[in-house]
């Protein structure tokens, strides 16, 4: 079986097999066993609903408009708001 992983998760996942005592391949073997043993993934894998995304970003866009309207930003043009944003992405 062939697995194609990132590599720095591989790292990651490689170094933290070998502080359990056991290798990648043991790891990935009891994970198999596992599933077959209960017939189910051994988490939950799940993702929020479309509703609660929008919803969660409706609040956050609502919480950022109030903190603009409270510190007098709520009037910035679209330049200086992209500017702000450029700024914050080079960690300025």
């Amino acid at each position: 079986m062939t697995i194609r992983m990132d590599n720095d998760l591989k790292v990651q996942f490689d170094a933290l097999c070998d502080e359990f005592g056991m290798s990648t391949n043991t790891a990935f073997n009891i994970f198999a066993r596992t599933v077959v043993r209960n017939r189910r993934i051994p988490f939950i894998i799940e993702a929020p609903s479309k509703e609660e995304t929008i919803s969660k970003g409706k609040a956050a866009f609502d919480e950022l408009r109030r903190l603009a309207i409270e510190n007098g930003l709520a009037g910035m043009p679209l330049e200086e708001v992209n500017e702000e944003i450029r700024l914050s992405r080079e960690g300025r």
